[in-house]
C-alpha cells in the first residue's frame, strides 16, 4: 500500500515545531519589517563619517548589529514558514520580500569594512582607546578585519576590482547552467527493467542498487554526458582557476590557496598536513577497498561498486521516540549540563519532526539569535534517522551554547567548525550503539556505515583538496589546463588513493568535471578537516572524561569570537598538526579490523 503523505494542517501538532517564539503570528513579523525597512536609511547617514569620531563609529556599529539581528530574525522565519509547506503562496510572498530587504540592507551596509580598514592606524587606535570599554567587544572584529588592510587597495584598484567580481563568478555560473539545465542525461533500464531517465538525484540511488547491471549502467550512462561535454567543462573550470589567481595576485596573496585560507585565518600547514597524513595512510583505504571486493564476492571491484551497502540495511524500525531516547544515552557521557540542553531542545518544540505535503526534504539546523535554534526533520523510523536527529541537535546545541554566551556579534560559527559538534554527536551514538549491540549483522551494518562516512568525507574530500592545489599551482605556474591533463591528474589520484585492487573504470577520469564544490575553491577540505576533529574529540570525551568535557563546552560556547583554529586548539584538537588525523585514523583502523573479523 502507498500512503500520500498529510496537509501540513493534519500532522500532529506535537511533532511541530514552535515557530511562534519568533513572532505570535503574522501581523507581528508585518509589524517587524514595517518598522525595519522605515530604519534602514539611518545607515547610509553614516557613510563617509566613520572617521568623525569615536562615538560615531561606535553607534554605526551598534546599529549595524541591532538591524543585522531584526532582519535575521524576519529573515529566518519567513523561510521556516516556506519550509513547512513550500506551495503556500502567502509564505512564498513573505520569503521574497525577506530576501528583498536582505539585498537592501547588503548595499546600504557595503562601506561599513572598506572605510574602517581605509582609516588611518592612529586614528582606529585613538578612537579604541577613548571608548576602551565599550570597544572591547569588538578587537576580535578589528583584528579581522584589519588583515585585510595589507590585501586591500586604493579607491580606484578597488573599485575596478569590484567591477570585475562579477566576470570572476561567471565560470561558476556558466557551470551551473550547464550541469543544471542544459546536460541531459540517457535513460536508463532500472532494477524492474524499466526505462528511467537518469537524472543526478536518482544516480545515488542508482548506484546503492544491488543489481549490478543497474550500477553499471546508471554509471556509464551520467559519464557519457560529461564527456560529451569535456572541452566545454575543461575550459570552464580553467576559466574559474584563472580567475581564483587573478584576484590572489590582484589583492597581494602568496597564492590562491593563501587567499582562500586567510579569511579565517587557516595557516596553509593544515591544509598540507591533512593531505600528507591522508598519504601515509592510505594502506588503510587500500585495505577497505579490498574487503569491498571480497564482501561483494566480485572478481574484479569497479568505481561503480564502491556506494552499494556492503550489509543490506539492517532491518529495524526505530520510532522518533525511540531515537530520542537512544540519542539522549549516548549523549550522557558529556555531563549533565549538556544533557539538560538536549533534554530542553528535544521537548520544547524545537523540531519538526515528520514528512508532510510541500515540507521541504532534508534535514537542518537553522535559528536566529534571541530566540532558540530549531530543527527540520523528515524523520521516518530507520537508523539513518536516528544518525541525523544526533546530527542536527550537535548544531542546535552549538548555537544554544554560543548564543548563551556570546554577543550577536560572534553568534555565528565558521565553516571550519560547523561541522564539528554534529559529527561528535554521530561519533558518540556509533560508540554507545556498538557498546550494546551483540548481533553480528546489526554490527557489521553500523560498522559499513561508519566505514562509509570515513570515506566519503574524510578521504574522498582531502582526494578532491589535492585536485584543487594540484590544478592551481599548475594555473599560477602558467600551465595549460586541458581536459585530457585534468583527466589524467584525476586518474592518478584516483589510482593512489583507491589503490591497486580497484579497476579504474575510464569514465572516472572526468568525474572532477560534476563536481560543483570546485568552484568554490579550497572549501572542501574542511569537510576532511573538521571530520577529524570531531572524531578526535569524541575519543578524547570517551577517553579522558571530564577535563576534556569541559574544554569542549567551552568551545562549544564560544561562537566566532576567536579564530577556529584557535577553537578547536582550546578543545585541545590541534589542527596545524596530524594528531587529531591519526586519532582519527586509528579509529578507521580498529573498525577495519572489527569487520575483517566479523566477515
Amino acid at each position: 500500500m502507498h500512503h500520500s503523505l498529510p496537509e501540513r494542517k493534519d500532522t500532529n501538532p506535537a511533532y511541530r515545531w514552535h515557530i511562534e517564539d519568533y513572532y505570535a503570528n503574522d501581523t507581528q513579523w508585518e509589524n517587524a519589517f514595517a518598522n525595519l525597512q522605515k530604519k534602514l536609511p539611518e545607515m547610509a547617514a553614516f557613510s563617509g563619517h566613520l572617521g568623525d569620531s569615536a562615538q560615531t563609529l561606535l553607534d554605526c556599529l551598534t546599529k549595524n548589529g541591532a538591524f543585522s539581528l531584526v532582519l535575521d530574525q524576519l529573515y529566518t522565519y519567513a523561510n521556516m514558514r516556506l519550509h513547512e509547506d513550500s506551495t503556500d503562496a502567502f509564505y512564498q510572498g513573505l520569503a521574497a520580500r525577506a530576501e528583498m530587504l536582505l539585498i537592501q540592507y547588503s548595499a546600504m551596509v557595503s562601506f561599513l569594512s572598506p572605510e574602517i580598514i581605509a582609516l588611518p592606524e592612529e586614528k582606529l587606535a585613538a578612537f579604541r582607546k577613548e571608548l576602551s570599554t565599550e570597544f572591547k567587544i569588538y578587537d576580535h572584529y578589528f583584528h579581522t578585519l584589519l588583515r585585510q588592510k595589507k590585501h586591500t587597495l586604493s579607491p580606484a584598484e578597488e573599485a575596478l576590482l569590484a567591477k570585475t567580481s562579477e566576470l570572476g563568478g561567471a565560470p561558476q555560473n556558466i557551470f551551473t547552467m550547464l550541469n543544471d539545465a542544459d546536460l541531459r542525461f540517457p535513460m536508463i533500464t532500472n532494477a524492474d527493467g524499466n526505462k528511467t531517465e537518469l537524472t543526478k538525484g536518482r544516480y545515488v540511488t542508482f548506484l546503492e542498487s544491488s543489481d549490478r547491471r543497474v550500477r553499471e549502467e546508471a554509471f556509464k550512462a551520467l559519464y557519457s554526458a560529461y564527456l560529451s561535454q569535456k572541452n566545454t567543462l575543461a575550459a570552464t573550470y580553467s576559466a574559474s582557476v584563472k580567475s581564483d589567481v587573478f584576484f590572489a595576485k590582484a589583492r597581494n596573496y602568496a597564492s590562491s590557496m593563501a587567499m582562500a585560507l586567510s579569511d579565517d585565518n587557516i595557516p596553509l600547514s593544515v591544509y598540507d598536513a591533512l593531505i600528507d597524513t591522508v598519504h601515509e595512510n592510505l594502506p588503510l583505504l587500500h585495505r577497505y577497498v579490498s574487503l569491498r571486493k571480497k564482501e561483494l564476492g566480485v572478481p574484479e571491484l569497479h568505481m561503480y561498486d564502491l556506494y552499494v551497502p556492503l550489509v543490506s540495511e539492517a532491518d529495524v524500525k526505530i520510532s522518533y521516540e525511540e531515537a530520542k531516547k537512544t540519542v539522549a544515552s549516548s549523549l550522557r557521557v558529556l555531563g549533565e549540563e549538556y544533557s539538560k540542553a538536549l533534554d530542553l531542545g528535544m521537548n520544547s518544540g524545537w523540531i519538526d519532526v515528520y514528512e508532510n505535503k510541500g515540507k521541504r526534504g532534508g534535514a537542518y539546523s537553522w535559528g536566529s539569535y534571541g530566540v532558540h535554534p530549531f530543527v527540520l526533520l523528515n524523520h521516518n523510523d530507520s537508523i539513518h534517522s536516528m544518525f541525523t536527529l544526533a546530527h542536527e541537535m550537535g548544531h542546535a546545541l552549538h548555537s544554544h551554547f554560543t548564543w548563551a554566551k556570546q554577543p550577536y556579534l560572534y553568534s555565528g560559527h565558521k565553516i571550519f567548525v560547523a561541522e564539528v559538534a554534529s559529527t561528535c554527536n554521530e561519533a558518540l551514538l556509533m560508540e554507545h550503539l556498538l557498546q550494546k549491540t551483540t548481533d553480528k549483522t546489526m554490527r557489521k551494518y553500523l560498522i559499513n556505515y561508519f566505514l562509509e562516512q570515513f570515506r566519503g568525507t574524510f578521504f574522498r574530500q582531502t582526494m578532491f583538496a589535492e585536485f584543487e592545489k594540484i590544478t592551481h599551482e599548475m594555473a599560477e605556474q602558467n600551465q595549460p589546463l586541458t581536459w585530457e591533463g585534468l583527466n589524467s591528474i584525476y586518474r592518478a589520484l584516483n589510482r593512489k588513493y583507491y589503490g591497486e585492487d580497484i579497476t579504474l573504470d575510464e569514465e572516472i577520469d572526468i568525474e572532477w568535471a560534476r563536481i560543483p564544490h570546485f568552484y568554490n575553491a579550497f572549501y572542501v577540505y574542511q569537510y576532511a578537516t573538521g571530520y577529524s576533529a570531531a572524531i578526535a574529540l569524541s575519543r578524547k570525551i570517551l577517553d579522558e572524561g571530564k577535563p576534556a568535557i569541559d574544554a569542549y563546552l567551552e568551545f562549544l560556547s564560544k561562537g566566532d569570537s576567536e579564530y577556529s583554529i584557535d577553537l578547536l586548539k582550546g578543545a585541545g584538537v590541534d589542527l596545524s598538526t596530524a594528531a587529531p588525523m591519526q586519532k582519527a585514523l586509528s579509529l578507521f583502523e580498529e573498525l577495519l579490523d572489527e569487520f575483517e573479523a566479523l566477515s
